[in-house]
């Protein structure tokens, strides 16, 4: 474990295997002058948790520049919703940086296979999928997403190996139509009333945000977002079939 000095105390601290393998060598390249120094530490639970936080974090800062760089523009509104994103959950002092480290990512070919192999190997499924909530949220935050933003989506999905009802379903929460609903929960139209409620169930324990505990309550208050889509589409689902 190392001990990364002067880039704030939101990543400040030990940073795990996110300092190793693609992303170890981008984002070192985008800190450059901004790590002064390294020790090791001890290791202690308390270390391991905030290394798989931090870990999760460079890994959302590199994955959003490939879903920013898709489409060949560096738009305003992604950058608001990054800004957004990490005031709301690590602070001002968190946006400056991130800001900074993913103008410098933005130079850089992003191996989208390549890094997200290494989260596979490092990341638990539950980590895995609230991280893509936060990527496809990224891509529509202008509004829409392109088939150049779909394609880099795809790509990082199958990289990170989450499965195509997986995506599916998280694609669908932003949309709040019916047929969105059930693409939500992973069933057909055709399913039935009891169906619809296992899946509910199967869902609301899959996406849980205590799966993501072990991240840090930002991490975790985000996943709650993803948790009330869900509860939503059940909602919607119950209503259009008078289930009580």
């Amino acid at each position: 474990y190392r001990i990364i000095m002067g880039i704030g105390s939101w990543i400040a601290g030990i940073l795990g295997w996110a300092m190793f393998g693609p992303i170890g060598a981008l984002i070192g390249f985008a800190l450059g002058s901004l790590i002064s120094s390294t020790r090791s530490i001890e290791d202690s639970n308390d270390n391991r948790s905030r290394s798989s936080r931090n870990s999760f974090l460079v890994s959302l800062l590199v994955l959003s520049t490939a879903v920013i760089k898709a489409d060949g523009k560096f738009l305003k509104s992604e950058l608001e919703y990054v800004k957004s994103f990490i005031l709301r959950n690590f602070g001002q002092q968190a946006v400056n940086e991130s800001l900074k480290i993913i103008q410098e990512l933005y130079k850089k070919d992003i191996n989208v296979y390549e890094v997200g192999a290494q989260i596979s190997a490092n990341m638990n499924y539950s980590q895995r999928l609230q991280l893509f909530h936060y990527l496809v949220e990224l891509a529509r935050a202008d509004g829409h997403v392109c088939q150049a933003e779909l394609d880099v989506l795809r790509s990082i999905a199958s990289a990170l190996r989450i499965n195509n009802a997986d995506f599916t379903s998280i694609t669908s929460m932003f949309s709040s139509d019916i047929e969105s609903a059930y693409k939500i929960l992973e069933i057909d139209k055709s399913a039935t009333d009891q169906e619809v409620k296992s899946a509910y169930k199967r869902m609301a324990m899959k996406h849980h945000p205590d799966k993501v505990a072990t991240l840090g309550p930002d991490v975790q208050k985000a996943a709650e977002e993803k948790f009330k889509k869900i509860q939503k589409a059940y909602e919607d689902i119950k209503k259009e079939r008078n289930i009580s």
